[in-house]
């Protein structure tokens, strides 16, 4: 318990020392967002400052040079240069982006909101507006905390995806304990049970019960198999699948209520399709018993064999309460029941046995409260 609990304490503080950083790092591109927006504005003041030195002709200290070389060396910056509402200058805007006057205008406003536009005047009454936005390093900046924030969620998707992993894995690995330790604890006094039948028969019991006897016998070991199969993995044999299936439901049929009315329908003629007759039988008596139960005890249930060129397809279909249909999915998951009692893992190793051993796939087909569900099992034809 204790190193359950100090293991989910390193995962929190793992999971909160990593938002840390990344709150730090984005903090850090903020500030450096903040410190390049400054350096550009300071370069637009001073090719502003240029600009109005240029077309001053009555400075001292005046140097065409120094300023031309400041004018044209502005070579990331976008910029438009107005007087009086008229573009009288552009530098590293594509013409495409102000074709027309409207394209212009838009360009402009643009400008205008990236960075508040700089005012020069260089002589009285005359008075020059200078646009400017972001260069593309601020511009592929900008998106440097998104590409940051994706990364990191992809990071605790794995990272979820990991644990989730390892989860099931843990118990995957503790369900097949568990089953062959059943199978173990079975096995001993099924022996036992053996020993005892072979003592009634030269006792002369009445062969009827011997026959009853030996019938529940062989349905125990047929259950130690089932157990000892999960976890390993199962040879499959070329078998009837309607043989195989019609087995299984005469035999429920017969230690069911009497309340339940059983129909069973396929093709009139063998289908041979590589199975495991312990696990297929132990589907078979899962997705009945569950119907069964969803009836309590009382309505139809059918089991219909249909098959296409590459898939048998069995369906097994109740009167019961029904099944909503956010649910349809859950039903399969381990842990989920909607009885009071049982640990919900029928349908779980069901789909298990299906889609793991057998490569197949199950799934609800059809459901209405109060009406009844539709389970459908189908296997491949060929081992894929």
């Amino acid at each position: 318990m204790q190193f359950s609990e100090k293991r989910n304490l390193t995962r929190w503080l793992i999971i909160l020392a990593s938002f840390l950083i990344v709150i730090i790092i984005l903090w850090n591109t903020y500030i450096f967002f903040q410190i390049f927006k400054e350096d550009e504005r300071n370069k637009m003041e001073l090719w502003a400052k240029a600009q109005s030195n240029l077309l001053s002709a009555d400075l001292e200290n005046y140097d065409p040079e120094l300023n031309l070389f400041i004018l044209e060396n502005n070579k990331t910056i976008p910029l438009i240069l107005t007087e009086n509402d008229n573009v009288i200058g552009i530098n590293n805007i594509d013409y495409l982006e102000v074709r027309d006057s409207l394209e212009l205008k838009k360009k402009i406003k643009q400008l205008e909101r990236e960075n508040k536009p700089l005012e020069m005047e260089f002589s009285k009454g005359k008075i020059q507006y200078l646009y400017y936005g972001n260069s593309n390093l601020i511009n592929k900046l900008k998106f440097y905390p998104i590409a940051l924030l994706l990364i990191i969620i992809l990071f605790i998707g794995l990272i979820y995806n990991f644990y989730r992993a390892t989860k099931m894995a843990i118990q995957n690995k503790l369900w097949a304990g568990m089953a062959k330790e059943t199978a173990h604890q079975i096995g001993t006094p099924l022996s036992s049970l053996i020993g005892w039948l072979e003592i009634l028969k030269l006792d002369n019991v009445e062969p009827s019960t011997i026959t009853e006897i030996e019938k529940d016998i062989d349905r125990l070991q047929t259950i130690t198999d089932r157990f000892s199969k999960i976890g390993s993995e199962p040879i499959l044999e070329e078998k009837d699948i309607v043989e195989e299936t019609k087995n299984s439901f005469e035999y429920l049929k017969l230690r069911t209520s009497k309340h339940v009315e059983f129909s069973f329908s396929s093709l009139e003629k063998s289908i041979m399709i590589p199975i495991n007759p312990i696990l297929h039988s132990w589907t078979i008596e899962n997705l009945v018993k569950n119907a069964i139960d969803a009836m309590k005890g009382k309505g139809k249930l059918n089991v219909s064999i249909t098959e296409d060129k590459n898939k048998v397809r069995i369906k097994v279909s109740d009167t019961g309460k029904g099944i909503p249909k956010n649910q349809f999915t859950k039903i399969f998951e381990p842990g989920f029941t909607t009885k009071k009692r049982g640990w919900g893992l029928g349908l779980s190793l069901t789909k298990r046995i299906v889609q793991e051993y057998h490569k197949g796939q199950i799934k609800v087909i059809s459901s209405e409260i109060g009406k009844g569900t539709t389970i459908q099992v189908s296997y491949n034809k060929k081992v894929l």
